[in-house]
Parts: C-alpha cells; sequence; structure tokens
C-alpha cells in the first residue's frame, strides 16, 4: 500500500495508534493488517532511535502496514528527524490556520532542484522555490529514508511524492479555515483531533453535542469540498459506528494502549464472573 495514494485515491484505508514506544508493540500491531499505524511523539516518551526502531519494526512484519509518524509540532529541526527515518506519512496537530499548514509543508519538502520551469528565483534572495512556492526546509543529509545515501539523489527530487502529509484540526479556529487548509498544496488529508477539538470548545469528550457534531459537519464538508480526505481516532467500537456514520473518509480505529487495557479489563471481569 502507497499511503498518499490510497488517500488520494480515496480507498478508505484504516489505522491503528501506538502510545508506547516499543518496536515489539509496533509489530504486534502490525500483524493485525491495519493499512498503516500511526506512531505518536507528541503524547509520549518516544525518541528518534525508538521511532525508527519502530519502523524498521512494522516493516519486519508479514504484509503491507505502513507507518504514520505524528510530529509534536512543526519545527523544521524535529520533522526532518521523523522523515530521515522512512515513514510513509508525518501528521502535524495544531494546524489551525492556511499558514501554519504552510509551514507544515515547507518544513517537509527539500529545497527545489533545478528543473526547467519548475522553479522560481527570486531575485531579491536568489533563493528557488518550488511549483507550489515553498522554498523547503529539510536539511539534505543521507538517512534510512534514502538507503542511507544510496539514493539520496532520487528521494530528494521525489519524495515530496511518497510522503502523506496530513494536518490536524483540532480548535473552532481550525474548524473556521478547514477548507482553506485543505487547499493548501501538499496538504494529503485532515485529521480530526476529537478529544481535543471537544475541549477546544468547552464539551471534552461530548461527542454527540450539538457544538461538536456541528463542527465535525463543517469540517468534512470543508474538506471534501477541496477534495481533501478527513479522518479521526476511535477508540471505542461504537466511535468507529459513529464516525463513519458522521462521513469520515478514514479511521484509527483503536489504540496499543486501550486494546491492551480493554482485554485486561475484559479477562478480570470473566474470571470474577467465574468465581
Amino acid at each position: 500500500m502507497d499511503l498518499k495514494r490510497t488517500l488520494r485515491e480515496g480507498d478508505r484505508p484504516v489505522g491503528g495508534w501506538c502510545s508506547l514506544p516499543s518496536p515489539g508493540v509496533a509489530e504486534a500491531m502490525a500483524t493485525a493488517a491495519f493499512d498503516f499505524l500511526t506512531v505518536d511523539t507528541e503524547h509520549s516518551p518516544a525518541t528518534a532511535e525508538s521511532v525508527e526502531n519502530m519502523l524498521r519494526a512494522v516493516e519486519a512484519a508479514p504484509g503491507d502496514t505502513e507507518t504514520l509518524v505524528r510530529t509534536a509540532d512543526v519545527d523544521p529541526a524535529r520533522i526532518k528527524r521523523i522523515l530521515d527515518a522512512g515513514p510513509a506519512g508525518i501528521m502535524a496537530p495544531q494546524i489551525h490556520s492556511p499558514a501554519d499548514a504552510r509551514e507544515f509543508v515547507e518544513a517537509c519538502r527539500y529545497p527545489p532542484q533545478v528543473d526547467g520551469d519548475a522553479t522560481d528565483v527570486d531575485s531579491a534572495d536568489d533563493q528557488r522555490a518550488d511549483a507550489d512556492g515553498y522554498r523547503g526546509q529539510r536539511g539534505v543529509a543521507g538517512s534510512r529514508a534514502s538507503a542511507y545515501g544510496r539514493r539520496l539523489g532520487e528521494y530528494l527530487r521525489h519524495e515530496s511524492d511518497e510522503i502523506a502529509v496530513i494536518a490536524q484540526i483540532e480548535t473552532e479556529r481550525a474548524v473556521e479555515s478547514a477548507g482553506d487548509i485543505a487547499a493548501v498544496p501538499g496538504i494529503d488529508a485532515l485529521f480530526v483531533g476529537p478529544a481535543d477539538l471537544s475541549a477546544a470548545l468547552g464539551r471534552f469528550g461530548a461527542y454527540d453535542d450539538p457544538s461538536f457534531t456541528a463542527a465535525i459537519e463543517e469540517t468534512i464538508a470543508a474538506a471534501n469540498d477541496a477534495g481533501v480526505p478527513v479522518g479521526t481516532l476511535a477508540t471505542s467500537d461504537d466511535l468507529i459506528d459513529t464516525w463513519l456514520d458522521a462521513g469520515y473518509d478514514f479511521l484509527i480505529a483503536g489504540t496499543d494502549v486501550g486494546f491492551l487495557s480493554a482485554g485486561a479489563d475484559r479477562a478480570i471481569e470473566r474470571y470474577e464472573r467465574g468465581l
């Protein structure tokens, strides 16, 4: 599977979420045949080394599961370390505006290479911009993503065609700007963070509250008008049904910690019923 292509073509992939920075957990999750796994680095103790090892573990598992990494912010230094590990996609939280989205995309791209009319030289500072107007902030070095430099030239030219870039919608301001964020060149999908968005609306966890459902409807409609898919996170079986009914294009259908906790609770309940 090619995550970027799958999102573009509307194939509705299903993902899992890894909060625990463990290669073993990531590999076990990948055996469940998720289309992709999201490795979280915003709310976890994950390091650049653990992220890279989790990517290796997912690739070692049978099947075609790919890896999406959520960065903690759009800092170019943080993003380049994630992308150098070689994920299929990257997701950033708290994208409030088109300007935030452009900053995110630019951090993901290399400086453009001269290629006929595909570049534009700014006479003021003699810096090139690509066809989308991005100058690119990603530093160039051999890394796992480029076979440790063996295919660096090819990767540098084509990485923007290979990596899915996903912007999270988590505030009222982001909802109001969802269509404009989705229309930013290089944004491949939007992802609603339900916990943060409901909290920002003053209705934490109240996913049936009219203000929350209205925000979801507005976000999905605006993104669909821009031709960009929208996903979200389901942390229960009921929420999988709820979010699909709401019109989301793809889901992350559960987390490693959630599966672990739910399985433990079921086992204890079963044991206690048998006593």
